[in-house]
């Protein structure tokens, strides 16, 4: 099966973290995110795939090569210019012949794509959305759908207490080719904002499925930690980096060394290559590779960038910190 991966944009929500890293390497469980997402898919047998660069297009190209490492079929679509969602798409849609799949770089998920392909082809749909429950539907696009799944209509980011649905859009579609036919050549064009709401005013057949499965968009600071303690948990299973160790909760990336005096509080995720040094207490965090906390530091709840430095005897609460930083003394928020 074909599918596409949408990994072009700047990632400006995890700023100051992506500021020289693209959103598809951003790691989690010290692996880029992106080797998640293919993992996932390759595991549903979409194996051939293409992926949409342009923030740091050479670094996504140099990790993912040709996609052999997952045995899948990798090709790129090197954007100048990013054309927006549907944009991207539409730019390679003489790939696109049968029923095929788009999901976004930063889609941690469990959905069962094998049963939202049968949901999509047993309704004739030419779209169908996969959707996931929210208690808190504030800062997602909302669907509303009748009971046979057919999509009623949308809500975008809505008020508590305004939203129609508690089912939000996972950004994992099945599409039929005839939904590229909908998207002007050469212009900027979304899925969300303008292919989904002439389909539905056209009455398109266009459906939502919903599954109760794991979903998370790292594409938050909050979202990030979550995805985090989530798999640390057991929660989600994802697959590590290789070398590494997980232990009640904890990470440890291949070279990370610890001091038998420090402590380290779940969940968290140690880089590879990361050191810690003694009597240091660092919990609920995730440190890239290579990061270094001195002598008595205390770092909580913090994300801290590919070769940050921690001096001995900070203190460090909450806040991302971007790669190669030097923190000292107290900080609780951001450093780029």
């Amino acid at each position: 099966m074909q599918g596409m991966i949408l990994a072009g944009g700047l990632s400006t929500r995890l700023y100051p973290l992506t500021l020289d890293v693209p959103k598809a390497l951003v790691p989690v469980l010290d692996r880029p995110v992106v080797s998640h997402v293919i993992d996932y898919l390759a595991g549903f047998g979409v194996d051939d795939l293409v992926i949409n660069v342009h923030y740091f297009a050479a670094a996504v190209e140099k990790y993912v090569g040709d996609g052999s490492a997952w045995n899948v079929r990798m090709d790129y679509l090197r954007e100048p210019q990013l054309m927006g969602s549907a944009g991207a798409v539409k730019q390679v849609e003489a790939r696109f012949s049968e029923t095929f799949v788009v999901i976004g770089c930063d889609d941690v998920t469990n959905i069962d794509l094998a049963a939202a392909v049968s949901f999509h082809k047993q309704r004739g749909a030419e779209a169908t959305i996969v959707l996931a429950g929210a208690k808190d539907v504030s800062h997602y696009g909302v669907v509303v759908v009748d009971d046979t799944g057919r999509i009623l209509g949308f809500q975008e980011k809505p008020a508590k207490g305004s939203e129609r649905s508690n089912l939000v859009n996972t950004g994992v579609y099945v599409f039929e080719p005839a939904v590229l036919r909908r998207i002007p050549p050469k212009v900027f064009f979304d899925f969300g904002s303008q292919v989904f709401p002439e389909m539905l005013r056209a009455g398109a057949n266009f459906y939502g499925m919903r599954q109760d499965a794991y979903w998370c968009d790292i594409g938050t600071p909050h979202e990030y930690r979550r995805v985090h303690a989530d798999a640390l948990r057991g929660t989600i299973v994802l697959r590590p980096a290789e070398g590494s160790a997980v232990s009640a909760g904890v990470l440890l990336g291949a070279g990370a060394a610890v001091d038998p005096s420090a402590s380290i509080g779940a969940p968290t995720c140690v880089g590879s290559d990361a050191t810690i040094g003694a009597g240091a207490l660092v919990s609920g965090s995730v440190l890239w590779r290579g990061v270094r906390i001195g002598y008595g530091a205390i770092v909580n709840d913090a994300v801290l960038g590919e070769n940050a430095v921690v001096e001995a005897g900070s203190f460090i609460e909450g806040g991302e910190y971007g790669s190669g930083v030097r923190l000292s003394t107290e900080c609780t928020g951001r450093v780029i």
